[in-house]
């Protein structure tokens, strides 16, 4: 199989590689002081201060359609940039191309509402909030989603949820506004259909 980069990945290399040569790897030590100084769910200063340069740059949600303001890259377009920016701890964060954000914010360009994108699509592409992923739960073995015992019922124009996640990556940050929960809606169902995503603010009470 022929596995040549286009003349538009080969330029987001370099260009992403510059970045890092400049930018992230004479900054690493000054990273794990920031940490180690620090409170590690709050904001880090090294890396608030590199994502405007990031983004001025135009190395900002490479991962998404340009319909989003992304790169408009195919998953193997973008596993080489991924590469580059996994060589280093903070870089991802910098590029806003960091988990759990880049799956929420794809799961919200696909199936969210006008409504939900505004809300929290929108912050998130600009990097101003951060979000978390609720999957992992105590009892079972979660890494099989079929697994999941939390449920999800409709009640009326609301939905009660109950159950207990853990591992929640990202849940501790103080700018995480928004969580996607994974729970049953469909407990007699297929195997493979029982399950559905709900979004829960994280100021929800």
């Amino acid at each position: 199989m022929h596995f040549e980069y286009s003349s538009k990945v080969k330029d987001l290399q370099q260009r992403v590689t510059s970045f890092m040569d400049e930018f992230v790897y004479p900054r690493e030590r000054d990273f794990h002081k920031q940490i180690a100084e620090g409170d590690r769910w709050q904001p880090i200063p090294l890396i608030e201060e590199l994502k405007p340069k990031a983004r001025t740059a135009g190395l900002w949600n490479l991962f998404l359609p340009e319909s989003e303001s992304g790169a408009g890259l195919t998953n193997l377009e973008y596993a080489p940039l991924c590469e580059i920016m996994g060589r280093s701890p903070f870089a991802p964060e910098v590029f806003n191309c960091s988990a759990p954000d880049t799956g929420n914010m794809e799961v919200l360009s696909r199936y969210g509402t006008p409504e939900q994108k505004k809300e929290w699509l929108e912050p998130l592409l600009k990097g101003e909030i951060r979000s978390c992923f609720a999957m992992t739960e105590p009892e079972v073995a979660s890494s099989d989603a079929t697994n999941i015992q939390s449920s999800i019922v409709r009640d009326g124009d609301s939905y009660v949820i109950n159950g207990r996640k853990w591992w929640t990556s990202g849940a501790g940050d103080p700018r995480c506004k928004i969580a996607i929960f994974m729970g049953k809606t469909d407990p007699s169902g297929p195997k493979h259909k029982q399950q559905s995503m709900i979004l829960v603010p994280m100021d929800t009470s």
